[in-house]
């Protein structure tokens, strides 16, 4: 089996809290408007993905991709997949 590795690429990142600054920083990172829903505890929103709908739950970090499209990704994958650059 062959075996590939990430291209290492830049992206654009903000992590999701339902709080008014960190929702501040969300609003101005996306170019569509975000609805809070909450769901057994947890604050969540749905992002329009290429893919069709998907859920950010609060922690998630909110990714900026390199064709411009926006995806949730769990902290623990973040994490392991990239590393702080710049602000």
């Amino acid at each position: 089996m062959a075996k590939y590795r990430k291209k290492p690429i830049m992206v654009e990142a903000v992590v999701f809290y339902a709080e008014a600054s960190y929702m501040m920083k969300l609003s101005k990172f996306l170019p569509f408007k975000i609805e809070v829903f909450e769901k057994d505890g947890k604050k969540h929103f749905i992002i329009p993905t290429l893919e069709g709908p998907m859920r950010a739950t609060e922690g998630d970090y909110i990714i900026k991709g390199i064709g411009g499209e926006f995806y949730a990704c769990k902290p623990d994958i973040f994490e392991k997949t990239y590393e702080f650059v710049e602000k």
